[in-house]
């Protein structure tokens, strides 16, 4: 697998294009807007001021509505929706400080677009970071990262804060616990299974 930084990404971005809305912010390819479907929040976003060669590619968004009615869509029993934001980025070397930088930007934005109120079920916030090399100190706190936030005791939902990075120059995946549910799909996309 070729380990370009670009490439990289262009691969993630294209296995994510499936089920999520894709909006580029790195100049890279856009899908006209016509192929959106459903909610798309991206243009809410506020543009990042980062430190560094971080450079936020996109943002991923994926919706889901589960409801039940009785007869008629208006008698409606019960209703509830989940979003996942994922945010992309691409840095020559993650440092601790590059880390949390991409951490808090994603969890300040990704908490402006989440829709939480009665119905809400989840919101899971992702930053995935792919980078050249990794520093150790950056990889522990990345692998120890736990957010996790219950709206109103749980009756309107919860957020869970996952991390993923793709170290190229070894060809490792790094997560935190509760980003290793993207770890098996994340394998597949990039070969390294």
């Amino acid at each position: 697998m070729d380990t370009n930084r670009e490439t990289v990404i262009e691969r993630l971005l294209s296995g994510y294009r499936r089920y999520y809305n894709v909006t580029r912010f790195d100049g890279g390819y856009n899908p006209p807007p016509e192929e959106f479907k459903g909610i798309c929040e991206a243009e809410k976003l506020t543009p990042p001021v980062l430190p560094g060669d971080i450079c936020f590619n996109a943002l991923c968004e994926y919706y889901e509505k589960a409801e039940q009615y009785f007869l008629f869509r208006h008698n409606e029993l019960w209703a509830t929706h989940q979003e996942e934001f994922i945010f992309m980025f691409s840095v020559p070397v993650l440092t601790l400080q590059v880390f949390e930088a991409c951490r808090e930007y994603a969890y300040e934005e990704g908490m402006k677009l989440a829709h939480i109120g009665p119905g809400h079920m989840y919101t899971y916030i992702t930053p995935v970071i792919v980078c050249e090399t990794a520093e150790q100190e950056a990889v522990k706190a990345l692998e120890k990262c736990k957010i996790y936030k219950s709206f109103k005791f749980s009756f309107h939902g919860w957020m869970d804060f996952h991390t993923a990075c793709f170290e190229a120059s070894k060809q490792k995946l790094y997560f935190n616990h509760s980003g290793l549910c993207m770890k098996k799909n994340l394998e597949k996309v990039l070969g390294l299974r």
